[in-house]
């Protein structure tokens, strides 16, 4: 747990007042920082356009246009929504973040057994483990812990109000060991970008992509069933979580079965809502090594 620091009361006040701000006044803000970021800031825009063209080539120009735009609403609200879950309550996520089909997880937690749960970078999802918190099932979230010590110790109380368990990514393998009797469902967000070396490469919404192997290799390992996860955006601050099995019996499966089935159903949501999707991250920045398997979705 991050420890807090006495001096981090004076960006946490302002913080935390802001977070009291009713929605529609944040995501006027929002509007507001979307102008800014896109037409005058220009924040990481040829990183978003550049992803975009390359993930959908058959697309023209003003559609890519239009998807960035709408990518940086999302991405803003995002953000603006993140910080504001240090006043929400419980009964504001479930009104906010509705789900669906908890069965396939429960089907597991309910006997006493633990799940990888693993989803992408789409819509709100901070705000997805809180909704699915508050269906009674405990969330464990696998985390990088951020570089601003404020921020981290921040967020880190905002994510844990409710129950819900953070694990650092480097604790991962030894907090899986103590919690194996614990039926919560341990959560992946395994969009992000691996080294070029010890990943699977795989064709990915067109491009040759890097793919972490972890929640293959855990789920083998634990014996754990894997489910993936989704969110819809379906208004501004309005969301639907779902889900989809992917295996329940991991150590059966074939190499790569799992990590190719879960990054199929992601790039199957991508396709269908790619403004919910984090476009401004450098996620093609490596290329194949010369000696690497050839393995395709």
């Amino acid at each position: 747990m991050p420890k807090f620091r006495w001096y981090y009361i004076f960006p946490a006040i302002p913080l935390y007042v802001f977070a009291c701000l009713p929605m529609f006044i944040l995501h006027g803000f929002s509007d507001i920082l979307r102008l800014l970021l896109f037409y005058v800031i220009g924040y990481r825009k040829k990183v978003v356009l550049e992803n975009i063209r390359k993930s959908f080539p058959e697309k023209d120009e003003a559609w890519v246009q239009h998807t960035a735009f709408l990518f940086y609403r999302n991405l803003i609200d995002t953000m603006l929504e993140t910080l504001s879950m240090a006043t929400r309550t419980s009964q504001f996520y479930k009104n906010h973040v509705k789900v669906h089909r908890t069965e396939v997880l429960g089907e597991f937690t309910q006997k006493g057994q633990p799940v990888i749960l693993v989803c992408g970078h789409i819509a709100n999802w901070e705000w997805a483990g809180q909704g699915l918190h508050q269906t009674g099932i405990q969330v464990d979230v696998l985390y990088h812990p951020l570089t601003s010590e404020f921020f981290n110790w921040y967020i880190y109380f905002c994510r844990t109000r409710f129950g819900i368990h953070p694990i650092p990514m480097g604790n991962s393998l030894r907090e899986m060991l103590q919690r194996k009797n614990i039926p919560s469902a341990i959560t992946f967000i395994a969009d992000q970008t691996p080294g070029p070396d010890g990943c699977l490469w795989m064709e990915f919404l067109n491009q040759d992509t890097p793919v972490f192997l972890g929640v293959e290799k855990l789920a083998k390992k634990f014996n754990y069933p894997v489910v993936y996860g989704e969110m819809v955006r379906i208004g501004r601050g309005y969301y639907e979580v779902d889900f989809s099995l992917v295996t329940k019996e991991p150590k059966e499966a074939a190499e790569f079965e799992i990590t190719r089935k879960h990054m199929q159903l992601l790039e199957e949501y991508i396709i269908k809502h790619p403004e919910n999707w984090l476009w401004s991250h450098r996620r093609w920045k490596h290329k194949r090594p010369v000696k690497t398997k050839d393995v395709s979705v």
